[in-house]
């Protein structure tokens, strides 16, 4: 049993954070101790008080209650008391009673920790050796920012974020066509950029209609929580005080462009909230010209002009126009892009690079053109040479396909737009399915060939005209539009494949479900914009779950933006949109990448009974007009926009009229149109900038990088040990899933674990199939959180175990120090890619003889037993002189190391940096888009980390005694 003597100085183990408690009194039972740090009196049984002695030994610098300071020369006792003598910091000698200590010291220092005879369960220090392991290794990692979000491994998604991320305030146009994921890509830019702190303010500006997609993809993907703001919620800001720029009061923020546009004022206090990174979706609708610049133009041309990065995510340039391209790219650079002929007569040099290109591409025999455009490249590089081994008949076939990869990338470094341009194409990019369309004609009820309306696009959903313009006595349209009978059928036919099923409105969604359920007792899954996000997350997850999931999803035309189901492959499309856009808009929601399956699309429309007559309904028209105009359905339909624009007014007028002689020659002239648009994208494709956009090796590497680090992650197992240190209770959900539940002692709160629980999964098909999962990665806010938990604190900084190993006699002691050699440096530098916290592990005997090697950290820990806290504190009260100088000693050999790791580290930030100041000297000479503030960064972080990494500092983090039995 402890000695307790009032005024002795003791600390609880179990609440640090109280400070030093004083003893005020004491029985043959309880101890009575005050934390005047925190206001606490306790009192502890005797027999079992988590309390330890704190006394402080020669060397230590200790601080009164008054704040002056001491080094402990020698200790004095008397009656139980200690009184510490040395001197202050100016050299006069003080004496200091330890009922004077500073109330609030607390014990953090692995050594003090250790000699007070606070020492953690051994369980604390291997998750502590883990953590730092792990935290060494993502600095250090190229796929970190990249694969840990919640998207498919896609390799010119992961080449363009990869490409992008890492440079200093990327300004870049994303102009993949549809279905490519720009989104994803400027999600990942965005996360990697905040990840690793290159930025930590953004804005992303889209159109309404986009808002909650961006929302909903932000916080499902990337785990990024992103406030919408509008005129509502800065004007509540505005009301708790006025002086306030709202804007500056959140991180990261969603708002309309629309919002901006009509709110002049809002855009004046955007420009001055300091962004890092500018996000606009749907650029291309920001119109310029010479003769007329739009007001959302100049508006987003401001917001560029004061943001260092910037991400515009358009159509293609085919889809633009050159001019209005051009207009993109001069939001990004106006003094590189001045004026448009500049511009247009730039790209035509660019001709003879991009057949050098083709040629390389497709294995030709170089003719003089592309020979001579090679050898006016860079002077600075090897190109003769390569050249030479291109052209020379005895070269291995190996060493030729080296030198024609090596002209291509010097040739691509000098395209025009291609550091600021990426633009991904169908045909370049594999993976897609095929689509197969069966339209089904039935017959129109007769309540709806008597509907009006004053807009023909409403005709192509009749149920709503007709639901507005019935009388109470007049049935519901489910009981008379033959398309609910014929889902409800083809429904039981299609059993047990999954249906995503698309409406136009909510109401017609709702009203949808209803019938099937009363009829065949038919459970959907409803998707709508009235749902809040949870809503729609169990919406998605009960449609998505195999097992006990329903067979079919409704949705509205809203609603589904941004949600994604190739898990599905039968598309059923209630009725169709006028715009192509959104025809495609809908397929895409299957038509994805990683789809496996043909997608079926099924559409039921409403023609007119007597089918003889010279008139049509607007439904059937749609369906020909797509089929048979646009080839739309079974075929992507990059041209389809620019033929609506065309015959609009037309289009309109068949919907109203529905005479079949005007709709077979809109039918004519659409496919006409079609045919002349799609050739001419065609003939413009730029197999240049295709492949500038994805170049295959590298994007391939990445991808294959990925995949194995995916099949050999450690994160599961590092997780488990931090719900057990932690207190999280978990337990088996279903395949390759868990649910997670807070214990009833749990250390500390974890983001997103609440008393309801979490469901989780490491499994990137699962996390991509099941919204309703988190998918915990290296990057998930919960292992990030847990990560910095255990660095942050003094948890498992000590530890106190015993061995029993072969090779090590009984009675040995030994000590494990881990030290951690590190730059104090913000993460803005980016110093830990080039000196992370590095670990350097220690392990000597009593004697100062090394035993690393011998005795690795897993076998300490295969062969380790536990030791109940009051033996551990015996060992080091009776061994105390023993182990200080086993820390001095341990000391000594990190320092001996560290020398070596700063060299290397210095060597590695040299070759990166001068090469890459090198590279972009050179690089400009020939291509004007490199930026002179690019090389001004690449130098300043030269200058600067040279002097970070040469004053970095050795510190011990963690030690453990290992008593051999």
């Amino acid at each position: 049993m402890q000695n307790f003597i009032p005024g002795q100085r003791w600390i609880s183990d179990t609440e640090l954070q109280m400070g030093l408690g004083t003893v005020l009194s004491t029985d043959h039972r309880t101890v009575t101790i005050c934390f005047v740090a925190s206001g606490e009196t306790r009192v502890y049984a005797k027999q079992t008080a988590p309390l330890t002695r704190v006394q402080f030994s020669p060397g230590d610098t200790v601080i009164s209650h008054e704040d002056w300071g001491m080094t402990v020369k020698h200790i004095s006792e008397d009656d139980g008391l200690l009184t510490y003598h040395g001197h202050r910091e100016d050299g006069s000698p003080a004496s200091l009673p330890e009922g004077e200590l500073n109330h609030f010291i607390q014990l953090s220092r692995p050594s003090e920790r250790l000699f007070a005879g606070q020492v953690d369960l051994d369980k604390w220090f291997e998750l502590r050796y883990q953590t730092l392991r792990h935290a060494q290794r993502l600095a250090q990692s190229v796929l970190f920012g990249l694969t840990g979000s919640r998207t498919s491994l896609i390799p010119h998604q992961l080449y363009i974020a990869h490409e992008v991320a890492n440079r200093y305030a990327p300004r870049v146009l994303l102009a993949d066509e549809v279905g490519l994921g720009k989104t994803i890509e400027a999600g990942l830019i965005l996360h990697h950029q905040l990840l690793t702190e290159r930025a930590q303010r953004v804005l992303i500006v889209v159109p309404e209609t986009l808002l909650h997609q961006w929302l909903v993809e932000m916080l499902r993907r990337f785990n990024r929580h992103f406030s919408i703001f509008d005129e509502a919620r800065c004007a509540a800001i505005d009301e708790q005080d006025a002086q306030d720029n709202p804007f500056v009061s959140e991180q990261l923020v969603l708002c309309s462009l629309e919002f901006l546009r009509t709110h002049p004022r809002r855009v004046e206090q955007a420009l001055g909230a300091d962004w890092d990174l500018l996000v606009v979706d749907e650029a291309h609708h920001l119109q310029w010209s010479a003769d007329y610049v739009s007001e959302e133009y100049r508006i987003i041309e401001r917001l560029a002009g004061v943001t260092p990065g910037v991400l515009l995510l358009t159509a293609t340039p085919e889809q633009l126009g050159k001019e209005s391209h051009f207009a993109r790219l001069r939001l990004l650079d106006p003094n590189r892009f001045p004026d448009f002929a500049t511009f247009v007569a730039e790209e035509k040099q660019y001709a003879p690079i991009a057949h050098a290109v083709e040629a390389l591409l497709g294995e030709e025999t170089l003719d003089p053109a592309a020979l001579e455009t090679l050898r006016q490249s860079d002077a600075e590089t090897d190109t003769h040479r390569l050249i030479d081994k291109l052209l020379a008949e005895n070269s291995p076939a190996e060493e030729k396909a080296s030198a024609r990869t090596a002209l291509i990338n010097n040739l691509l470094d000098r395209h025009g737009t291609g550091r600021v341009l990426f633009r991904n194409t169908r045909a370049a990019v594999k993976g897609f399915p095929q689509r197969q369309v069966e339209g089904i004609a039935l017959p129109r009820p007769e309540a709806y060939a008597r509907l009006t309306a004053d807009r023909p696009e409403a005709l192509l959903c009749p149920e709503r005209l007709y639901m507005a313009q019935a009388t109470d006595d007049q049935p519901h349209w489910t009981r008379i539009d033959p398309r609910v009978d014929w889902l409800n059928t083809r429904l039981s036919e299609l059993k047990p494949h999954k249906v995503l099923v698309i409406a136009a409105s909510a109401r017609t969604a709702l009203e949808l479900a209803q019938a099937l359920k009363a009829r065949s007792g038919i459970h959907a899954a409803v998707f709508h914009e009235g749902l809040s996000i949870i809503e729609r997350d169990r919406a998605a997850a009960w449609f998505a779950d195999n097992e006990a999931g329903c067979q079919v999803m409704i949705c509205s035309e809203i609603g589904s933006e941004g949600r994604n189901f190739q898990f599905a492959h039968h598309l059923v499309l209630f009725d169709l949109p006028l715009n192509p856009d959104l025809l495609e808009q809908r397929i895409g929601r299957l038509d994805r990448i990683g789809q496996r399956e043909t997608i079926r699309i099924h559409v039921p429309f409403l023609q007119h009974k007597d089918q003889n007559a010279t008139q049509s309904s607007a439904q059937e028209l749609i369906f020909h007009w797509y089929q048979n105009g646009l080839n739309a359905f079974e075929h992507t339909c990059p041209a389809g926009h620019s033929v609506f624009v065309q015959v609009q007014d037309d289009l309109l007028r068949c919907l109203q009229n529905a005479v079949l002689t005007d709709i077979e020659r809109l039918i004519d002239d659409s496919r006409e149109l079609h045919t002349r648009f799609t050739t001419a994208l065609q003939n413009g494709r730029d197999r240049l900038l295709e492949y500038n956009s994805c170049r295959p090796g590298i994007a391939n590497h990445l991808k294959q990088q990925a995949q194995a680090a995916d099949r050999h992650s450690e994160l599961p197992d590092y997780l488990d040990a931090i719900f057990d240190c932690f207190g999280v209770d978990s337990e088996i959900h279903s395949t390759c899933s868990y649910v997670l539940h807070p214990g009833e002692h749990m250390q500390a709160p974890l983001p997103g674990l609440s008393g309801e629980g979490m469901t989780i999964t490491y499994d990137r098909d699962s996390a991509l199939a099941f919204e309703n999962m988190q998918y915990l990665s290296w990057e998930h806010p919960l292992t990030r959180t847990a990560m910095d938990m255990v660095l942050s604190s003094e948890l498992g900084n000590t530890a106190l175990t015993a061995i029993k190993y072969r090779g090590v006699n009984s009675g040995t002691l030994l000590m494990e120090c881990l030290f951690i050699l590190e730059s104090a440096s913000s993460e803005r530098l980016n110093s830990a890619r080039y000196l992370p916290p590095t670990c350097i592990r220690v392990l000597i005997d009593q004697n100062g003889q090394r035993h690393d090697d011998a005795l690795p950290h897993t076998a300490i820990n295969r062969t380790r037993q536990n030791v109940d806290r009051e033996t551990a504190a015996q060992v080091i009260r009776s061994q105390l002189d023993v182990l200080k100088e086993m820390v001095r000693a341990s000391e000594a050999q990190a320092s001996e190391e560290a020398p070596t790791i700063l060299r290397e580290a210095l060597g590695k930030t040299r070759d990166t940096l001068q090469g890459e100041i090198q590279r972009l000297t050179a690089l400009q000479r020939v291509n004007p888009n490199v930026r002179d503030e690019e090389i001004r960064y690449f130098e300043e972080q030269w200058m600067a980390l040279s002097l970070v990494l040469e004053s970095a500092t050795l510190r011990l983090d963690a030690l453990r005694v290992i008593v051999a039995v």
